[in-house]
């Protein structure tokens, strides 16, 4: 079943967008980074999301990376899920999930920033959506242009019968809350796995017993783009040895600080996350779509401080041993 690993609890990245200097793709070490996560043991992959920049689709890009990224899973034999990220109104969201379709992939991320749209449009969108596959919610926090939803928006979303799984980022306790109560009161609670993307309350979120006695079944997250492999082993001891993870919980949120620039409003978190890779010699550069889009004063600073305060996240032993290869 291709949603197996979704259903049963997974370490998901949002995969990010390797550019050359010239702002093109950069297929050699985006093959790479896909590949780095594989060997790390992730269960899925979501591509075409926000840490992968938005702007793929006026770049053009949008077919390629989603291709690239369906080839190099396909080339592993892994079997994990393949989520693409789908944007836009309801045509343009169907467009891009029959593409998705078509491609291989298991699951749309459906974002839910359609300017004008109230709950009714977007329930009628992730419906239409769900017919070409199916649907991951998305509680997008309200920073980086996330509307405010309600209970019983979560609940009418979960009682769908495309409805897989609500990755929950709105970056708030009251609104994560909200979240669980919505489909705690729906009829499939317990075919809706509930994923955290807030990634300033990871292991919070995935130790927390949440209303309705639901639980975070894993993440799809941007902080499991970098360090991926010490993630999976911080996952691992979710399972088998919870209480150890309690006072490490500060110290990920302390480093998901860093990489995505909390301090200056998120302004640098897409190149928080291409600096970390780019240290590690995954990436070439830090470029973005946009020029303007760079790290902030002090936050390259800010990714040293954590990244020796806190050697149990990092990985970068595993990625020196492997990168020639990822990389060839």
């Amino acid at each position: 079943m291709p949603l197996a690993p979704l259903l049963d609890g997974a370490v998901i990245p949002a995969h990010p967008l390797a550019l050359t200097a010239g702002r093109t793709l950069d297929e050699r070490r985006q093959r790479a980074l896909t590949r780095y996560y594989l060997a790390s043991g992730v269960g899925g992959l979501a591509v075409g999301v926000h840490t992968t920049q938005f702007a793929i689709r006026e770049a053009g890009l949008f077919r390629p990376v989603l291709e690239l990224a369906a080839e190099t899973i396909a080339e592993s034999g892994r079997d994990v899920v393949a989520v693409a990220g789908a944007c836009g109104p309801v045509e343009q969201a169907v467009a891009e999930a029959s593409l998705a379709a078509d491609l291989g992939y298991d699951a749309v991320l459906l974002s839910p920033v359609v300017p004008g749209a109230d709950e009714e449009a977007l329930l009628a969108r992730a419906k239409a959506v769900g017919e070409v596959l199916p649907v991951i919610g998305f509680y997008l926090q309200a920073a980086i242009g996330g509307p405010v939803l309600s209970r019983d928006f979560w609940r009418a979303l979960a009682d769908q019968p495309s409805t897989a799984a609500i990755k929950v980022a709105p970056f708030d306790r009251y609104r994560t809350i909200e979240v669980a109560h919505g489909v705690a009161a729906a009829d499939r609670r317990d075919e809706v796995a509930l994923y955290t993307g807030n990634d300033d309350h990871i292991i919070g979120d995935l130790l927390a017993t949440l209303p309705g006695g639901l639980r975070f079944r894993g993440g799809l997250l941007g902080q499991w783009a970098v360090w991926t492999r010490a993630a999976m082993a911080m996952f691992d001891q979710v399972r088998t040895e919870p209480t150890a993870l309690v006072a490490k919980a500060q110290e990920l949120t302390d480093a998901n600080a860093a990489v995505f620039d909390a301090a200056n409003g998120f302004a640098g978190c897409i190149a928080g996350v291409h600096e970390v890779l780019r240290r590690q010699g995954l990436f070439d550069g830090i470029w973005c779509l946009d020029p303007d889009e760079t790290l902030s004063p002090g936050q390259a600073a800010e990714l040293s401080r954590v990244s020796a305060a806190y050697p149990w996240l990092t990985d970068d032993e595993f990625v020196a041993e492997h990168r020639d290869a990822w990389l060839s």
